[in-house]
């Protein structure tokens, strides 16, 4: 059996607003495997996000028990040489007033045993080149000076320069173009190919989850409502959330995921 990279007991997640307590996640377990590509797939305020960030180390249960390799995430700067992320919004990734191959230099500063200023310009160079950039195209140029397409795969080739175990994709084709978004999921594939990364993808697109994943969890309301291998949540939902989000889907694609 592969090696458990993330293992949630029975975690929630609560938040205040005034008098009113909102719980986020409720009650949530889970294992996630070495090297799988898992999507969690809700509509908007299902949890998530927030479930992500708690995977990220940016938010702590209140409840439950959430270990990374066998560990609680105690150290978050330790934890991000090893799991980093992509979000929907890339311009908010980036400081404006800094060149990007400045930025995506300085994305190595996070490393517990940063490589040499050589071996950094290669490895900036090399992740360009993954993503289908020649560096020679954003030398001197500024996060405002590309569009957003272009800016989600100044995103990837960070992670492509950093090379971590684990990322966390949340949302990061919903502010793209359908061309461009193939183009996306097509360079995560190709991180999960080159690098044996473990990929866990965050979206409302349960069409798309089919295409790109070992296994599909299924949010509503702060709990997994369903989960297994993405033939078997599409093909024989358990919950009633799954059938909603399955019938919006387009149906042209919903007839090839029935083939």
């Amino acid at each position: 059996m592969s090696d458990i990279i993330f293992s949630a007991q029975n975690i929630s997640k609560f938040f205040t607003q005034g008098k009113k307590t909102v719980r986020a996640v409720d009650d949530v377990s889970f294992d996630i495997a070495d090297g799988e590509i898992v999507s969690i797939v809700g509509g908007s305020g299902c949890g998530k996000s927030v479930l992500a960030k708690i995977m990220l180390g940016l938010y702590h249960q209140d409840k439950g028990v959430f270990l990374y390799k066998g560990k609680p995430i105690t150290n978050t700067r330790e934890h991000w040489n090893e799991v980093q992320s992509v979000f929907q919004d890339p311009f908010g990734c980036f400081n404006q007033f800094f060149s990007i191959r400045a930025q995506l230099k300085d994305a190595f500063g996070i490393l517990k045993n940063k490589p040499s200023k050589q071996e950094i310009e290669q490895r900036v160079d090399e992740a360009l080149l993954a993503v289908n950039v020649k560096p020679s195209d954003i030398e001197g140029k500024y996060p405002f000076e590309l569009s957003g397409g272009q800016m989600q795969r100044m995103l990837l080739a960070r992670i492509f320069a950093l090379k971590p175990k684990v990322l966390i994709a949340d949302e990061p084709t919903s502010m793209v173009d359908a061309c461009v978004r193939a183009n996306i999921l097509d360079y995560l594939m190709k991180l999960k190919v080159d690098l044996g990364m473990t990929i866990v993808f965050v979206t409302h697109d349960i069409g798309l989850a089919y295409y790109v994943s070992d296994r599909i969890f299924i949010m509503h309301e702060a709990k997994v409502v369903d989960q297994g291998k993405p033939e078997d949540v599409t093909q024989h939902p358990k919950s009633q959330q799954t059938v909603r989000l399955l019938e919006d889907i387009p149906d042209i694609n919903r007839e090839w995921i029935k083939k």
